[in-house]
């Protein structure tokens, strides 16, 4: 199943270890509704696993002329802070996966299309920040998932060869950029089912990060 000998692992961040895509989707319609609109689930499904001014530009062009992205990402924002106060809840088997992973002594990068000081908050609010060697953000890259780039700097970081690494992903935007980073790809789908071309490039198609660590506990 893994074609290369394991030498470190790669993890999404939003929906993958931290279970924080819904409460974007809910800060999202509720910004809108505090300005009258309303935003569809298919429309906040479109935008998960993508950077955050590619999603800007989505939902400007959404409503069209005469919408303020400005007033609506202060209006998000507020909400967003209300709800991430109450703490970031985990992904289930984080805690186990990241533990055995550790324990073979695997260094461990986390690549994230959010920008560094976000990544930096939320990952230490959820107790995870200093399980990782590495992050890799959207601000340290030129192209966003789902090119390769964050993959491929999260590894450089790391100084593993990326074809040597495990990649873990809940959306099919990053599945993408795994892949074609060169990395043994698995997704965890979070809100969105993978496509079949997604299936196509995955090691795996797991259901939950429990059935990851079981899977590897046979290959590791």
């Amino acid at each position: 199943m893994l074609r290369k000998p394991v030498e470190a692992a790669l993890f999404d961040m939003d929906g993958l270890l931290l279970d924080t895509e819904v409460l974007y989707i809910e800060a999202m319609q509720q910004a809108a509704r505090s300005l009258g609109r309303e935003m569809a689930l298919d429309f906040c499904h479109s935008m998960v696993g993508v950077p955050e001014q590619e999603c800007s530009l989505m939902i400007e062009a959404y409503y069209g002329e005469g919408f303020s992205i400005e007033e609506f990402r202060g209006r998000f924002y507020g909400v967003l802070r209300g709800l991430l106060d109450a703490g970031i809840p985990l992904k289930p088997g984080v805690v186990e996966l990241l533990d055995f992973l550790a324990d073979r002594g695997l260094p461990l990068a986390v690549a994230t299309s959010s920008e560094r000081r976000t990544a930096e908050r939320h990952l230490a609010k959820a107790g995870l920040l200093d399980r990782f060697t590495a992050l890799a953000t959207r601000g340290d890259v030129e192209r966003p998932k789902p090119h390769p780039d964050i993959y491929l700097e999260a590894a450089r970081r790391l100084g593993v060869a990326p074809e040597r690494c495990l990649a873990f992903e809940d959306s099919n935007i990053g599945l993408e950029a795994a892949h074609a980073a060169g990395a043994m790809a698995f997704m965890v789908p979070d809100l969105l089912q993978p496509l079949p071309e997604t299936r196509a490039r995955c090691v795996d198609v797991l259901p939950d990060l429990h059935a990851a660590l079981k899977l590897l506990r046979q290959h590791l």
